[in-house]
């Protein structure tokens, strides 16, 4: 091979590295889906937002349907108000209800959407009655060692 051959080789290797990157960059940033469909915008209040994030997915049956675009704390009632962003192409009835959920066991946290039975559908603008606070690990450990420690020990056996 010559020397211009190995050189054109080391670059392609090159670029192909730094596409790589630019390809695990997007997916660690929660950007590798690019939408520019129509969408509609729903709130929802949770007591406790553990590690969610703006950006993060909104599934429903496993499906990515929107993205969270943002999340505040109410001043008043203190709770997370989560803003959501739905693909138009799926429509949810007005008793439907939002959990935030875990990918995994030690996952990145998204909003679950499961839907109701009632005819009449959300509409932008609309708040998400029916919610389910995510679930801290660290809260259920201390739950768990402060069960075991209240339990009186053992009788020995003679």
């Amino acid at each position: 091979m010559t020397k211009r051959n190995i050189e054109i080789l080391v670059g392609l290797f090159v670029l192909a590295g730094l596409l790589a990157l630019l390809f695990v960059s997007l997916k660690a940033a929660n950007l590798t889906s690019f939408q520019n469909g129509e969408t509609y915008r729903l709130t929802a209040r949770f007591d406790n937002i553990g590690g969610l994030k703006a950006r993060a997915p909104v599934r429903s049956a496993g499906v990515v349907i929107g993205r969270v675009t943002s999340i505040s704390l109410d001043p008043k009632t203190y709770q997370g108000v989560v803003t959501m962003d739905i693909q138009r192409q799926y429509e949810f009835p007005r008793d439907t209800s939002a959990k935030i959920l875990t990918a995994g066991l030690l996952g990145d946290q998204y909003i679950g959407l499961e839907p109701g039975g009632d005819e009449k559908l959300l509409v932008s603008g609309d708040v998400v009655k029916q919610t389910q606070s995510a679930v801290v690990l660290e809260n259920l450990i201390g739950q768990f060692l402060y069960s075991k420690a209240a339990e009186p020990p053992a009788a020995e056996k003679p």
